[in-house]
Order: structure tokens, then C-alpha cells, then sequence
């Protein structure tokens, strides 16, 4: 056996135990019974540790430790090896008991999270979340970093991400995509008011997978379900979930969750499941994977020519309550821009200001310049500063998410970051397949899919995000892309 061949069974053995420990999260946010969590915090700690073991085995590291030193020649395998070492070289800092303790305060603290939103009580929650906030300063320290301790958390999300990037895109949204709100308010606003009656949550729910079939998501290597926040996790290539919320007050809650994770599941059911396990069958980063649920929830669900063809099916199966509504009727109105309390609602121009707010909270938490118990009063304030609007509750306001109960300080950032990559890559795509035929979308989006398959999917993380894109587009990411669409996009919609 070849050191290679046995590097890659013990990164598939690994990959067991770490998507075994994904099945017990998934089932915690979806049908695990009320007085499971403490031992599914146990189980999960225990396969948490057993996992991160595994992976600093000196058997592991010495394997590579060779093979970098003597890389394969095929060029996948040796990026393979580079990229491996790079992660041992972060996940080695780490000791088995940093890992358990975390994996636990993660698992407490989703469930209190859970608990605190129900009772609309943030006092619930915190002192679970100032558990994982305290180990997550203790591992920037651990990790080290040159210009801000948010440096060593964003980069695990995104690579090479630091403040200093992520200051000068959010620079950009204040300075750049202000204005473009500034006019729009100017204008009269456009009529939604049909998007809020009465629609029958089996009906919502088959539409909502009607459309997932029609982007081209697998339901023999996946399947939906309902959670209290919509999520995508993978097993592995041929078993890739999605989760959605429904509301039948409202015809904005459900689809455009499942636009969006059936976004991101496209991108996991198209690495290479030969590669199980390998960095070449993983994705590249938050930033890349969020475009493609980007991408296919605003640049397409949300475009005009989508609803042209889409929405002669939607009233028939809701005939009533789109009465008299035409394709440009819906359009506007599901593209209404306005501020508002929830980002998973927000417009595609304001939830740029959602993800700002969370971002400059996360900064300070990280410079220990706020603790869990002061998140609600910075929150509710950065609201009103941000988006002029006032906050009536946790559950509106600082509860809304689940990411800082899982440990994700620094993956917020992922969300902008990845809006500007579609964009971008949209406009790659349309050079190459054309534009969407509003009398027959079908064509479009199977090539849409193809040209996503051939130019990002297949490549797992053998390119870093910048690189990919200057395969794609020929340059880095550029936000001009996300500006000139928005322009183009809200000038057909308000007349700017």
C-alpha cells in the first residue's frame, strides 16, 4: 500500500466519524425528542473527540509530513497533501479536551438557544453563549494571529480572510450601496401586501420542492425537512439535506429558504464523491458556498424572467390569493426593499446592513469589548443606527440566529462575501449558456447547473477562492458585478 492510498483511508475514516457526528446534529435540529439534548451533547462531544484523536494521530501527520517532502506528481494529489497539512497545522494546536469541551458548550447552547427563542427570553441563553464565547477567545489565542484575533476565526471559514479585508468590503456597502437605498426610498413603494393571507402549508411545502426539482437538486441523495432555522448539511456527496421554515401567514418565509439551501446542496451533490473525505472533495470555503445559494436564490429565484415562467403555476395552486397579480406584480413584490428586523428576509440590498451589524458585533466580542450578556442593547442600538428600525423583541432581534450557539464567530462575513462571488460568477455563466427564456426556463437552468458542475463544483477545494474566480472571470472578487446587477435589477423595479 502507497502512503498516499493510506493517507486517503484514514481521512475517509475521519470523514465516518465526523458525518456520523452531522447526523446526530441534524437530528437535534429536527426531530430529536425535547429531553434528548444533554446526551446528544455527550454523544456528540465524545465522536467530536474521537474525530479531532484521529486526526492528530502521529501516524497521520507523519504521513504527510513525508509526502509533502516527496508530493505526488499528479498535481490533485499533491494539493491534497498541501492542503491537509495545512489544516493538521491548525487543528494540532488543539487538544482533545478543547475539542470535547467545545463540541459540548455548542451542543448546550443550540439547545438553550432553541429555548430562549421560544420564551422570547435572551437571559435564557446567555450564559451558554458566554461558554462558547469564552473558548472561542481562547482559540484565536491558540491560533494565533498577526492584525486582530478576528483574523484567526473569519480564516476558518473563509482562508485568508482578516479585518482588514472584510473592513474595506463593509466600507464599500456603506459608501457604494447606500446611495442605491438612499434613491429607492425616494421612490414610491411597491405593493406586497397579497404576500401576507392565508397559504396552506402542504401546498407551500409541495411547491417549495417542485421548484428544488426544477433547479435540479437529487431527492435520492438528499431529502427536506422542517427546522426552526433553515440549514444544509452533507454525509457525504449522495446524502446531502436541507431544512425550511413555513409560515401560512406569509408567502415570503418558505420558498426563498429553499432556493436557497437547495443552493447550497447543488454545491455539495456535485464534488466528487470519489474524493470522499479529501480536501478535493470538500468545498473551497464559506465564501464560494454561499454564492451558489446566492446565486440561485437572487441572480435567479428572484429575477423576472424566473416568475414569467414560474408563476402561472404558483396561481394555479394559490388562485385566490394571486388574484388579478401579474409575473411583474410578484416580481416587485418579492423584491420589495425595505429595512427590516429578520436578516433570513431580509431584501438582497438591506441584508447587507444585517450581516454589517453582526459583523461589528463579532469584532467586538472578539476585542473582549462586549460579553453575552451586553448583545441585546448593542444589537437593538446597531439596528437603529443601521437600518432605522426598533427592535420589540430577542426573538426578533439578537436570538434570530443560530450561529453563535454553534461557535461560528466569524462566518457571518461569508454571507456578503459570497452575494458579490454570484454576481460575478452569474455573469460568467451568462456569457457562456445565455440568458433564461421566460417562456421555458427548463434549459437554462440545466445548463446553469452543468456550467456550475464543470467551472466550480468538481474542483472541490483544489483552487482558493480568489483563484477560482480569476479561472472563471478573470479576476478576484470584484463587487462592481453585485453593484451593476442591483442597479440594473432595482432600476426595472422602482424606476431609479
Amino acid at each position: 500500500m502507497s502512503d498516499y492510498t493510506r493517507y486517503t483511508e484514514l481521512l475517509s475514516e475521519i470523514a465516518d466519524i465526523s458525518y456520523a457526528t452531522a447526523l446526530l446534529h441534524w437530528d437535534l435540529e429536527t426531530y430529536m425528542p425535547k429531553n434528548g439534548h444533554a446526551r446528544r451533547a455527550q454523544q456528540i462531544g465524545t465522536l467530536s473527540k474521537l474525530a479531532h484523536e484521529k486526526l492528530v494521530d502521529p501516524e497521520l501527520k507523519k504521513l504527510v509530513d513525508g509526502l509533502l517532502a516527496d508530493p505526488p506528481k499528479e498535481k490533485k494529489e499533491a494539493r491534497n497533501i498541501e492542503l491537509t497539512a495545512r489544516d493538521l497545522k491548525r487543528k494540532t494546536l488543539f487538544d482533545a479536551k478543547f475539542v470535547e469541551e467545545t463540541s459540548r458548550a455548542t451542543s448546550e447552547a443550540f439547545y438553550h438557544w432553541q429555548e430562549a427563542k421560544k420564551a422570547n427570553d435572551f437571559s435564557i441563553y446567555a450564559p451558554y453563549l458566554q461558554k462558547v464565547i469564552d473558548l472561542k477567545r481562547k482559540e484565536a489565542g491558540i491560533v494565533g494571529f498577526e492584525g486582530h484575533p478576528y483574523d484567526a476565526l473569519c480564516d476558518e471559514y473563509e482562508p485568508d480572510c482578516t479585518v482588514a479585508k472584510l473592513d474595506r468590503l463593509f466600507d464599500g456597502v456603506k459608501n457604494d450601496l447606500k446611495p442605491l437605498l438612499d434613491a429607492i426610498k425616494a421612490k414610491p413603494q411597491v405593493n406586497d401586501s397579497f404576500m401576507d393571507q392565508y397559504f396552506n402549508h402542504d401546498k407551500q411545502w409541495d411547491f417549495g420542492i417542485e421548484v428544488l426539482k426544477d433547479m435540479g437538486y437529487d431527492f435520492d441523495g438528499g431529502r427536506q425537512d422542517l427546522s426552526s432555522h433553515p440549514f444544509t448539511i452533507n454525509f457525504g456527496a449522495k446524502d446531502v439535506r436541507v431544512t425550511t421554515r413555513v409560515s401560512e401567514e406569509t408567502f415570503n418565509e418558505m420558498l426563498w429558504s429553499c432556493i436557497h439551501e437547495g443552493g447550497h446542496a447543488l454545491y455539495e451533490q456535485g464534488l466528487p464523491d470519489s474524493d470522499y473525505g479529501l480536501p478535493s472533495g470538500s468545498a473551497v470555503g464559506l465564501g464560494i458556498h454561499e454564492s451558489q445559494s446566492r446565486l440561485w436564490e437572487n441572480n435567479v429565484g428572484r429575477s423576472l424572467a424566473f416568475w414569467e415562467w414560474k408563476f402561472a403555476r404558483l396561481k394555479e395552486i394559490f388562485p385566490t390569493q394571486f388574484e388579478g397579480v401579474s409575473a411583474m406584480d410578484f416580481f416587485k413584490a418579492m423584491n420589495k426593499v425595505e429595512p427590516s428586523l429578520i436578516r433570513v428576509n431580509a431584501d438582497e440590498l438591506t441584508y447587507h446592513f444585517h450581516i454589517l451589524i453582526r459583523y461589528e458585533i463579532e469584532k467586538a466580542i472578539m476585542e473582549e469589548k462586549l460579553n453575552a450578556a451586553d448583545l441585546p442593547s448593542a444589537w437593538n442600538a446597531k439596528y437603529k443606527e443601521y437600518l432605522g428600525v426598533d427592535v420589540p423583541s430577542d426573538s426578533q432581534g439578537v436570538l434570530q440566529d443560530i450561529h453563535w450557539s454553534h461557535g461560528s464567530i466569524g462566518y457571518f462575513p461569508t454571507y456578503s462575501i459570497g452575494s458579490f462571488y454570484a454576481s460575478q460568477f452569474h455573469a460568467a455563466a451568462e456569457k457562456q449558456i445565455g440568458a433564461l427564456d421566460p417562456n421555458d426556463a427548463r434549459p437554462y437552468l440545466k445548463n446553469l447547473l452543468v456550467w456550475l458542475r464543470e467551472n466550480i463544483h468538481q474542483y472541490g477545494r483544489q483552487y482558493g477562492s480568489d483563484e477560482l474566480s480569476e479561472r472563471i472571470t478573470g479576476e478576484p472578487l470584484n463587487a462592481k458585478y453585485f453593484m451593476d446587477y442591483a442597479q440594473k435589477k432595482y432600476g426595472v423595479i422602482y424606476g431609479v
